[in-house]
Formats: C-alpha cells, sequence, structure tokens
C-alpha cells in the first residue's frame, strides 16, 4: 500500500496542472495515468486571451510551459472577405501532448507519477482507497477525479451525467498551407462566417512551431454529410462554406489528416461525496467554440490547489461538507457559469436567423471594424508625433501616406 495525501486520477491538462501545484506546495501527490508519453488527442491547441493567460499563472508553472508553445504576437480579424483588425495577441499555440508533457515537466517532489490505470475507488470521509490494474494499491485522504471524459469510475461511484445539449458542436482539426508561396501573409487569423445557413461560427488560424494549424467549428448533426465531405475533400468544402476567405489566407491546401470532434454539453450529477473531488471536464463540459474549457481547468485547479486542499488538510477528515465547499466556490461558480452561458449565446449568435441575432451579427462586425479603424487611427497618431520635423514638402507627403494607411 501507497500512502499520500492527494491523489489524482488522470494526467491530461487539469491532472497535471494539479500535481504540478501541489508538488510545488510541497504536499504529497501521487498522478496516476496509464501514459508514460500522453499520445495525441485532438483537445487544447492554444492557450489565448489575457484572462485565460492570467488564470494560468495563477498555476505558478505558466512561464516554463508557455516557453515550449508558439506565441503570434498578432491575431488579424476577418469576415465577408474583408480584414477588420490586427490585434495584438497573447495566444499561444501548442499540441495537446505537447502541452500536457510541459506540464509534467514542472511536477517536482514530493508529488510523483504513477504509470497505471484505477480500476476501484472505495472512498469514505477519512481515506480513500485506489486500486490499479496492475494490483497496487493507493490510500489517500483525497481523491481528485481530473479523468475528463471517462465514465467508468464515475459510474462506479454513483456519479452520472445530465445531458443539457446533445452533440452541441463540432470541433475540426487539420493544418494549412500556403500554396506558391512560402507563408501566410499573417500571423494568426480569426475569420467569422459568412452567412447563418453554413452553420460554422468561426475558423481560427495559428501557429504551432512551423506550422499553421486550423481549428474550424460548426453546429451540424454528427451524421451530416457535410462532415464526411470535410474530412474528404476538406480544402473544396471549406472554400464552399467560406468563398471569400482566399481574400485573406490566398489559396491553400490542407496537409495531414482531419480530425473531428464533437461535443456534448453535460453537467454532473451525484459528486457531492465525501473524500473525492471532481475538476474540469469530469466535473462539466463546456464547448470548444466558446475557448472557455481552458478558463474552467485553470479557474477549477488553481481555486482547489490554491485554497481548498491547504484548508482540507489542516484538520481531520474529508467529509461531504469540505468537499462541498469547492463547488460552492464563488470563483469556481461564476466561471462555470460565464462558460455555460457562453456556449449557448454563441450558438444562438452563429446559426438563430430571428431578427435579434442577425441584428448581433452586424453590431459584432461594425465593433470589429471600428476597433480595427481606431487601432489604425492610435498607430498612425503614434507614429505622426514620433517624427522629427520636417521641410513643409515632407510633412506634405508624410501626410499623404498616413491618410492612405488610415
Amino acid at each position: 500500500m501507497k500512502y499520500t495525501d492527494i491523489a489524482i486520477i488522470g494526467g491530461g491538462l487539469a491532472g497535471s496542472t494539479a500535481a504540478a501545484m501541489l508538488g510545488r506546495a510541497g504536499i504529497p501527490t501521487v498522478l496516476i495515468d496509464p501514459h508514460k508519453v500522453y499520445p495525441f488527442d485532438f483537445r487544447v491547441e492554444k492557450i489565448s486571451g489575457d484572462d485565460q493567460i492570467d488564470r494560468f499563472y495563477r498555476s505558478g508553472i505558466a512561464d516554463s510551459v508557455l516557453r515550449s508553445a508558439t506565441h503570434d504576437g498578432e491575431n488579424w480579424i476577418a469576415r465577408f472577405g474583408y480584414l477588420l483588425d490586427k490585434k495584438p495577441s497573447r495566444q499561444f499555440g501548442i499540441m495537446y501532448d505537447a502541452l500536457v508533457m510541459a506540464i509534467r515537466a514542472e511536477i517536482p517532489s514530493p508529488a510523483e507519477l504513477v504509470y497505471g490505470k484505477v480500476t476501484d475507488i472505495s472512498t469514505s470521509a477519512e481515506r480513500q482507497k485506489l486500486t490499479l490494474s496492475d494490483g497496487q494499491a493507493i490510500s489517500a485522504r483525497l481523491v481528485v477525479l481530473a479523468n475528463g471524459l471517462n465514465v467508468g469510475l464515475r459510474r462506479n461511484l454513483g456519479i452520472d451525467r445530465q445531458i443539457l445539449s446533445a452533440g452541441h458542436s463540432i470541433s475540426i482539426g487539420f493544418d494549412l498551407a500556403p500554396v506558391g508561396r512560402p507563408a501566410f501573409d499573417f500571423p494568426a487569423l480569426t475569420y467569422f462566417s459568412e452567412r447563418a445557413s453554413d452553420r460554422i461560427p468561426y475558423l481560427t488560424l495559428f501557429p504551432v512551431g512551423s506550422r499553421m494549424r486550423a481549428n474550424l467549428f460548426a453546429y451540424r448533426e454528427v451524421d451530416d454529410p457535410w462532415l464526411r465531405e470535410m474530412r474528404h475533400k476538406p480544402a473544396e468544402t471549406m472554400n464552399a462554406a467560406l468563398p471569400r476567405l482566399r481574400r485573406i489566407t490566398g489559396d491553400y491546401s490542407v496537409t495531414g489528416g482531419v480530425k473531428i470532434r464533437p461535443a456534448d454539453l453535460y453537467v454532473s450529477t451525484g459528486y457531492r461525496q465525501p473524500g473525492i473531488v471532481m475538476v474540469g471536464d469530469a466535473f462539466a463540459t463546456t464547448c470548444p467554440v466558446s475557448g472557455t474549457g481552458t478558463d474552467k481547468v485553470f479557474t477549477d485547479v488553481t481555486q482547489l490547489c490554491n485554497v481548498h486542499i491547504p484548508a482540507w488538510l489542516g484538520t481531520e477528515g474529508m467529509s461531504e461538507t469540505k468537499i462541498a465547499s469547492f463547488y460552492e466556490d464563488p470563483v469556481k461558480r461564476a466561471c462555470d457559469e460565464w462558460s455555460m452561458a457562453k456556449a449557448f449565446s454563441f450558438r444562438k449568435v452563429t446559426i438563430d436567423t430571428g431578427l435579434y441575432w442577425h441584428a448581433q451579427r452586424w453590431a459584432r462586425f461594425l465593433a470589429w471594424f471600428g476597433e480595427g479603424v481606431r487601432r489604425r487611427m492610435r498607430s498612425g497618431a503614434s507614429a505622426g508625433s514620433a517624427r522629427p520635423p520636417h521641410s513643409s514638402s515632407s510633412s506634405s507627403s508624410s501626410s499623404s501616406s498616413l491618410s492612405s494607411s488610415a
């Protein structure tokens, strides 16, 4: 029997981040996962946005991990074939398996990795016993269930799922390469849908190393023939759905395989139990379209490891009342509610044909356009104020250039 304070089941993004944080805090922890080298998994492929990056920094490992990612620095925003804005970007592209391995490299003693599969859990208000497929047994004060979409262990504990929206969205991943030139003009690109009837919210292109990675999102049924066409003829299918995209990208080809992943929205039920706590997708999913899944993981893990586990370990036992304080955490609850609301509103603003949602789509288009104009004007004004005095002829020439760029 191996004894520890914390046993974490599942060594993906949530579980590995939790193990790194607890190890850095000096809390004995065992992270259990079957994979010594994490396999390819079409999940998180970038960490982006000020709020998401800031949430990651609360883990204490972001600086080290993000050195393994590709920072694009600027993201172009486009729709209807028009470039609307060039926004400074805190966007870091990294494949999910590489992200997990980079986080695992930050796990220090007294946390440790055990490679195996948990086949059984018995829980109580005092200690929890885990049995692994190779016969190993682990006794822990607390079990953190971070095994994502796997359902077997949860069902053994009487934890179930309530489906809120089956087949809510489809995520499609592939690499894009320019045709007839060495590179695309843009560092990264977000291209929004041209027509509600295509049921596509947006396409995002971002660098991962030397590759330009594409994530295309759609609201379609899993048996829609369009997905079969996307798998077998991706460039042609995407050109038909986003016909003016090539005004921004130029000609392109799809390289490598096409990965397609449907997403259900669900929440767990029966999870308030002594001795075990759930984080990330194990507790509740969100929609990849909204880009909030990583926010939820980082919020869950940082609140659990920075706030709750240190307090729980300070007193005896691991009662249901203790565990409930995590699920009632106002920071966690606010993130969960925001994430779920965004999942449903993004779908409506993409495919709903009502007058209100039609107006919302145009309002967003005009907002992006306006922000782009303001950014170019600020940039032009800054460049103009930084110039030394010129002769009148030079000033006239400079003003013409500034006017055309704005």
